[in-house]
């Protein structure tokens, strides 16, 4: 039997020089070889309202979102700008031409379009090109302008067209209004006011009591309040007031009327304005009595009464008077104390009151003075005389004895 033996083949070592050098030339490789960017499959730029309508003259205000996959820098460009028609891109307050974009935190990018007045119907297109590393997006975006409709697009409205009272010290009537914006693009108006000479009218916009002007966006409502102060005194009246909001050069008015009804006020003295009377008891003593009128409305139904002590006796020569406005009439009361009168000072009320108005009311107080009656005193010196004489008779008669 014959043996077989299998010798093995010797085995080859490749040498560690060998194996350094190919290392090295296959990392020298890779770094030499051109490495795509990061962002080149992820670049994108995009806008939640890529078509959009919009009036001639407004200014359309668009948020584009600047999106890559890794951290670069993008350059941004604008292209299609219709002749007569201006865009910009905007960022952190600034014109930009590139941003730097991250996946975790994309820039705040916003494209700004002004019309022109003059910018016929149709729709328009521009591109927002955006270009990193090699790569572009583009964002497409069409704005159509509409037939303008003029000032129907916008109204002024308010729920209260007519306020009423009295021009009192300090009185305001304030009117709130509505801005109505029915066109395809946010408008910036301003408010003027007209009304009766010394009135001081304020129109407040957008509650804001220092702003000149104001935006209404597309399709919604701003406020306006309109605070009418007229001149102490003013005449009861129908005053008319006109609120204008001029946007985009076009007027918008509504009318508010303030009703003046007048004040009323009386005043309550003497012709020459002396409180103080006098008189014996029991007899009659005759005092005049003004009633003024200084409000601004007329009043009917003035009726002069009197508050005055026991027994005592106080009547008017009329019963009522109607007072004009910035007039006054004059009533005479009869004064009768009692007949018990003690001789001193006494204290009358007299008022004056309106059946028209309630808080047309004034009052007076009169010192009355009771003197002592001249037939008592000439009775008084006559029983002294015969007093006196009789006296001297008596002494006569029998001072001799």
């Amino acid at each position: 039997m014959v043996s077989t033996r299998h010798i093995a083949a010797p085995s080859r070592r490749i040498p560690l020089s060998v194996t350094v050098l190919l290392t090295a030339l296959a990392l020298a490789a890779r770094l030499a070889s051109p490495v795509p960017a990061r962002a080149a499959g992820a670049l994108s730029i995009t806008t939640p309202y890529p078509a959009i309508q919009a009036a001639a003259g407004s200014r359309v205000t668009l948020d584009l979102t600047v999106t890559t996959s890794a951290e670069a820098r993008v350059n941004l460009a604008i292209s299609g700008v219709p002749t007569g028609w201006s865009a910009s891109l905007h960022g952190g307050g600034f014109l930009i031409d590139s941003v730097l974009s991250s996946p975790k935190s994309p820039p705040a990018v916003t494209l700004q379009v002004n019309l022109p007045d003059d910018a016929k119907a149709g729709t328009y297109h521009l591109v927002v090109k955006a270009t990193s590393g090699g790569q572009a997006a583009d964002l497409p975006i069409d704005i159509r302008v509409a037939e303008s409709t003029g000032a129907g697009e916008f109204s002024l409205t308010t729920d209260i067209p007519r306020l009423k009272g009295a021009a009192t010290t300090g009185a305001s009537f304030s009117f709130s209004l509505t801005l109505h914006n029915d066109s395809p693009a946010d408008a910036t108006y301003t408010v003027q006011t007209n009304g009766p000479d010394g009135w001081t009218i304020n129109a407040e916009v957008a509650g804001q009591s220092q702003a000149a002007t104001a935006t209404v966006t597309a399709g919604s409502t701003s406020s306006i309040t309109v605070t009418a102060n007229p001149p102490d005194g003013t005449a009861a009246n129908t005053y008319p007031i006109q609120v204008a909001a001029t946007v985009n050069g076009q007027p918008v008015v509504q009318q508010l009327e303030v009703d003046i009804t007048g004040t009323y006020h009386l005043t309550l003295t003497t012709p020459d304005s002396r409180l103080s009377t006098r008189g014996t008891s029991s007899s009659a003593t005759q005092q005049q009595f003004v009633v003024q009128n200084t409000g601004t409305a007329d009043l009917t139904g003035v009726k002069v009464t009197a508050t005055a002590p026991t027994n005592w006796k106080v009547t008017f020569d009329k019963d009522t008077v109607d007072v004009k406005a910035g007039e006054q009439a004059t009533v005479t009361a009869s004064i009768v104390p009692s007949g018990d009168a003690i001789a001193g000072d006494y204290v009358i009320t007299f008022s004056a009151a309106s059946s028209q108005a309630s808080q047309a009311t004034a009052t007076a107080d009169l010192r009355f003075t009771v003197e002592t009656s001249t037939l008592w005193a000439i009775v008084g010196i006559a029983v002294i005389v015969l007093t006196l004489l009789a006296l001297g008779w008596v002494f006569r008669t029998y001072g001799r004895r």
